[in-house]
């Protein structure tokens, strides 16, 4: 048996790692003296700091590297380690989508299209009759999936959609959320019919004072228009935005091919101060 130092220099891995992994329960010292607290290993222990070493050097979490223990003889390695191939080579997608979008911010800094201005203009928003879809989602990234159900619930249950452009997405406590953002997806309708689970037919209020940009062009522009609202804000302090913010695609991708033609609209709910 040896002591916690001796088990250390023969295995190369640090006194420090070892407590660590006695704290987590991926390995635990043969013995504990009761009244000193010292800690003492077998060489059969070895192989099972090896697996340890060897998972946590390809990025395995701990409850991975403990759930890998428990099933080691019971489920194939190979198994698992398709299943973090796969998780990695997720994780490497998004990284080169955020490195592309980064090639893309550099490229417009380079030939200024990031101070081109958007007006923003106040006008009165009608009710609104809609069948709406709301739900917390991981980004803003994922608004898609909720258009995709919406969709298909329109085409299944044969909704009777209002004229020209019938889309419309609302924001709420945009300040607040990082992550789970909350999302409400909504096609205009005729008339309210009968909703079902998440699927709502509801009145979206009237607006009497709502600031609204136009943004021209791909998806990317429309962090630019922010920038423009927020200094417009700035320049108007008399006025504070109230959630939710609003935006429509009035020329998108289903309706328009070229990125470079697209048309979105922001739309910002607005109040006095006091």
């Amino acid at each position: 048996m040896f002591r916690i130092g001796e088990f250390s220099k023969l295995t190369q891995v640090s006194i420090r790692m070892l407590r660590y992994y006695d704290e987590q329960g991926l390995l635990k010292p043969s013995k504990t003296d009761p009244i000193t607290g010292y800690r003492s290993y077998t060489a059969e222990q070895i192989p099972v700091l090896q697996r340890i070493i060897f998972l946590r050097d390809l990025d395995f979490q701990v409850s991975e590297i403990a759930l890998a223990l428990a099933h080691w003889q019971d489920r194939p390695i190979t198994d698992l380690l398709e299943h973090k191939r796969l998780e990695l080579l997720d994780e490497m997608a998004k990284i080169q989508e955020r490195v592309d979008k980064i090639d893309i911010a550099v490229k417009d800094v380079q030939s200024r299209k990031l101070d081109v201005h958007c007006n923003v203009i106040l006008k009165s928003v009608p009710e609104l009759s809609v069948l709406s879809l709301r739900r917390r989602i991981p980004d803003h990234f994922c608004e898609g999936n909720l258009w995709l159900e919406l969709n298909r619930f329109v085409t299944e249950e044969h909704v009777a959609l209002d004229s020209g452009v019938n889309n419309l997405a609302l924001f709420y406590d945009e300040k607040e959320a990082d992550t789970e953002v909350d999302v409400e997806v909504c096609c205009l309708v005729k008339k309210a019919g009968i909703g079902r689970g998440d699927f709502v037919y509801r009145l979206i209020a009237a607006e009497e004072r709502m600031a609204c940009v136009m943004v021209y062009g791909p998806y990317q522009n429309i962090g630019t228009a922010y920038h423009t609202f927020a200094k417009w804000l700035e320049e108007h302090r008399y006025y504070e935005m109230r959630d939710p913010v609003r935006q429509i695609c009035h020329l998108g991708p289903f309706n328009e091919e070229d990125p470079k033609r697209y048309l979105t609209e922001i739309q910002v709910p607005l109040q006095r101060r006091d």
